[in-house]
């Protein structure tokens, strides 16, 4: 679980990065998932701009985080910002 202090600084770090998935007309597919998690394994904090199914967005991020093992930083407006800690190596 991240403190609310960690939380701020990822959403601080996060205002620069540019949305490295957007959710179109299809939704939330299998695709979109295997391009989220394979962000989140190079980068560990990215954006996720809603083009399309901008009502849903609350669940549909539930989705993302529950079958990517990441965290919701923030919703801003249509964009999402998930944060995933890299494994230790």
């Amino acid at each position: 679980m991240l403190t609310s202090d960690r939380k701020r600084a990822l959403k601080r770090k996060a205002h620069a990065l540019d949305p490295l998935v957007q959710i179109g007309k299809n939704g939330v597919t299998d695709g979109v998932i295997a391009n989220i998690d394979r962000a989140l394994s190079d980068h560990a904090l990215i954006k996720v701009k809603y083009i399309n199914h901008k009502s849903e967005k609350r669940e549909l991020t539930e989705t993302i985080t529950g079958r990517t093992g990441s965290t919701l930083i923030d919703l801003i407006g249509n964009t999402a910002i998930l944060y995933r800690e890299k494994p230790r190596e």
